[in-house]
Order: C-alpha cells, then structure tokens, then sequence
C-alpha cells in the first residue's frame, strides 16, 4: 500500500511534504476521511491524492488565518523591517519606531529635527531697495541660489534640470540673539557682560536656583520669543518669491548680507541620508511570514486541520458526485448526495474559520492587554475583602 512518504508528488505544492509529522498525519488522514464519510458502507470516491491535497489547502489556510490576526498585534513592529527575513511563529520585542517616524515630521515643522536637511544661504542688501527674490537672489557661499539645489532639483536622462518649485523659509536671521543674555538677570547690565565673556559663574550679581531644566527651557523660549517681537528693529514679510524687508536699507547696510535658514519641500521617498527601511515592511502584504513549521504546531491547530480537511473533502466528493444524478441498479436507479455533501461541506468550513477567527481575535496583543488590566482590577478588588490576621499584617506610610 502506497504512503505519503513513498508516493511521488503527494500534494499539490509539497509545502509541507518534508515534515516527518507531517507525512504520518497524510497517512492517518486517508482513514479519518474515509471512516467520517462512510467508506465502510459505501465506497468514496476520492484517492489518496485527493485527501493529501485537502491536507495541505487546510494547513495552508490555518497558517493565513494566523498569520493575518499575529499581523493586528505586531504590524507596527515591523514596519521597516528587512522583507527576507523570516518572523513565523515568533516573538517580537515591542519598538516605538513606527512613533518616532511618525513624529518627525512635526519636529521638522518646529525646527528641531526631522530626516530633512535645512540649507542656510544668505542675500546681499542694496541701499534702498527693500525687495527681493528668493528663487535667485538666496545663494550659498558657492553663489548658488538654494532654490536649485537639493531635493528642489531633479535631472531627467537627457542632462535637463527640472525643479519641482517648492522652498519653504524656516528662519529669517535678522536679530541678534538675545536670551542667553537675559536668562539670569533681566536687569543686570553686569550679566550680559559676564554671559558674553563667560564668566557668569563668578558674578555675585548672579544668582542660581534650584529649579526643574525644564523651566529653564520653558522661560528661554518666553525671552527669545519676546526678543523677536519686541527688541528687534527689524522685521520682514514673505510674499510668493519675494522677500520684503523692513526698515528700506540704508548706506550702513549697503553690501551687507541677510542670512536665511531654508529647507525644500519633502520627498517622502527621498529623505536627506540613505534610509533602507523604505523599501522595507510597509503593509500586510510583505510582512516577512512564511509558511508554518508543522512539526510545532500544537494539538488544538491540528485538531482544527483535520476539521477543515473533512469539510473540503466533503465538498471535493460532492463535486465528484454531482457529475453523475444517479446510478442505474437492477430494476431503479440510486440517487446521489452531491448536492448535499458540498453545501454541507461549504457550511462546515464556513463555521470552522469563523470560530478560529472568533478566538484569534480575543488573543490579540489589545486584547490580552484589556483583560490582564481587568484581571488586576477585580483581584485589587477580591484583596479588599480578605481579613488581615492580627499581627502579621505590614503597613507602610
């Protein structure tokens, strides 16, 4: 008699042909499937093949199913993660990337990070002209104007250069800063002294406290903040390309240059250093899981294998009968079920990957969190009622 290990090609995609759990669970199958479908009364009309590849569709649909819910509790882990790799049936460490990436964009906006590369150039002013144009008059120090470099500019094939025409100003430098100079002593002529020649640690006038840094940043930024609105004697507006700057310049500031913090528009694909993860894990399709070990899975996946194998078994011989209404004996003829088996089938198959899909879903990730954190709750809760016995209790506080 032909086994699984001995016949040529048993299953369709020969997955899981090479398990040694896998080839005695084939064998096994033939029999459970037979014996469920009555082939001791009446013969079946499905060979070996036949059950072997329902064998392999059931384990392959198992590991789906698994893998789609596992993907709920660990996609933002993933993401950026090497595509080649294989993570089935493992546990990840838990990662705040996919946070800080989501972030950056925010702390690009407020000028303190981002994976964006700002550019500072700077305009030469003229004595009584007040407007210029940022597109090509901000150059770096090689005179070349920031709006063609970067990001800004892309070179077909052919040599053209194409600029996509988006620059955004991050800072206008047109004060001198001022905060530092204030921080310890709003009034005291001797600390900007001191600030400014850094001896500020040996000043009496100079008084420390013992507060939280963050205060300190906090009323930093109050001071630069009221520096900029209040102290300076200049002030500038954007409109379109052009920059217009007030007071109009004068002789004194003839020559002079007026240095300006710029970054072009972002390429998401594109950022200012090489970023791999890019091409990465992105979604739910290239999430590295490939096809389960079966030597590891457990007695409850295996039972809901063999379930599902039975169903698709049952809908294959439906098929298998339905080509033929009946059967002519002597003297009547002897209808078929094959209607029936594949209805019968299709429902059990039907409530088989519901109920698996029902379970997974109270072991996500979520889930599991949500019911330790009600477990706490109602074990606090049964601990209020236990008595203490005299004299053995510790209290603190």
């Amino acid at each position: 008699m032909a086994t699984f290990a001995s016949t040529t090609s048993p299953t369709p995609f020969g997955v899981f042909d090479d398990y040694t759990d896998f080839q005695t669970e084939a064998d096994n199958m033939v029999v459970f499937v037979k014996r469920k479908l009555g082939d001791d009364v009446l013969s079946v009309e499905l060979t070996k093949k036949m059950i072997w590849s329902s064998f392999e569709e059931a384990t392959l649909e198992y590991g789906s199913i698994l893998h789609q819910y596992q993907a709920k509790s660990t996609l933002l882990n993933y993401l950026g993660y090497s595509t080649g790799s294989d993570v089935q049936q493992k546990l990840p460490r838990q990662n705040l990337e996919y946070l800080t990436r989501f972030s950056e964009p925010y702390a690009m906006e407020a000028n303190i990070g981002g994976s964006y590369n700002f550019m500072s150039g700077s305009i030469t002013l003229e004595d009584g002209r007040q407007d210029y144009d940022l597109t090509t008059e901000l150059k770096n120090g090689d005179d070349t104007a920031l709006f063609t470099l970067g990001s800004n500019a892309e070179t077909s094939a052919d040599g053209t250069l194409h600029l996509r025409g988006k620059m955004k100003i991050a800072e206008v430098y047109h004060f001198n800063p001022q905060a530092a100079y204030r921080f310890f002593d709003t009034t005291s002529a001797i600390n900007y002294l001191n600030n400014e020649f850094s001896f500020e640690s040996f000043t009496p006038e100079t008084i420390f406290y013992v507060l939280p840094v963050f205060e300190d940043i906090l009323r930093a930024g109050q001071l630069d903040t009221s520096n900029r609105v209040r102290r300076s004697n200049y002030s500038y507006q954007v409109t379109g390309t052009k920059i217009r700057i007030f007071p109009t310049p004068t002789g004194q500031l003839d020559g002079k240059k007026l240095w300006i913090k710029v970054r072009h528009y972002p390429d998401p694909l594109n950022p200012s250093y090489t970023d791999n993860s890019i091409y990465g894990v992105s979604d739910l399709s290239n999430i590295p899981y490939n096809n389960l070990d079966y030597n590891k899975i457990n007695s409850i996946g295996r039972q809901w294998i063999r379930q599902y194998t039975l169903a698709l078994s049952m809908e294959t011989l439906g098929r298998v009968r339905s080509k033929f209404g009946s059967i002519p004996v002597p003297g009547s003829d002897v209808s078929l079920d094959g209607k029936d088996l594949i209805s019968e089938g299709r429902s059990d198959k039907e409530k088989l990957v519901t109920s698996l899909k029902e379970m997974l879903e109270t072991l996500t990730y979520d889930s599991l969190i949500e019911k330790s954190a009600a477990r706490a709750e109602n074990l606090m809760k049964q601990l209020k009622h236990v008595p203490i016995p005299n004299g053995k209790a510790i209290f603190f506080g």
